[in-house]
């Protein structure tokens, strides 16, 4: 079933491509969602009007992310955590405590959009990806360090 993507829809395509899905896939996720219509010449008349407003609308949300990716560039967080003698944390740094460090620095970001590879169970700096957008992506420089003992 050929359809028209109204939103980006990951590894499927762009937003205003006309694709060939399966029509249960259409049918029950894609057009229900939002994310598409069927490809008829009425939608195809509509999604050309359409077009221009998207383009400028995205090349606006990629400059706003590309300012928010220099930011994060710059900002250096600090984490403290719990961990052994070699340096193995108890734990891990998770994504929604990088989500929290950078709220308290200005910056929201969802922590579904920081990509961590691989836990960080050990202390270290380390660069974190975060996806704002599927163009652009921004790093930040995460500092672990081991809690000192109290006793």
């Amino acid at each position: 079933m050929k359809v028209i993507l109204r939103e980006h829809v990951e590894h499927l395509g762009e937003r205003g491509e006309i694709v060939n899905v399966a029509s249960g896939y259409a049918r029950n996720y894609l057009v229900p969602k939002g994310l598409a219509l069927a490809a008829t010449a009425g939608n195809l008349k509509q999604i050309e009007l359409r077009r221009k407003a998207w383009q400028v609308r995205e090349a606006k949300e990629i400059d706003e992310f590309q300012a928010i990716a220099d930011r994060l560039g710059q900002i250096e967080l600090k984490i403290t955590k719990k961990a052994g003698e070699s340096g193995t944390l108890y734990g891990s740094v998770t994504s929604t405590e990088i989500a929290e460090l950078l709220a308290a620095k200005g910056v929201e970001i969802d922590r579904r959009r920081i990509v961590l590879a691989d836990p960080i169970k050990e202390t270290g700096t380390f660069e974190v990806a975060v996806k704002l957008h599927r163009k652009v992506a921004g790093r930040v420089a995460v500092e672990v360090v081991a809690e000192e003992a109290v006793e």
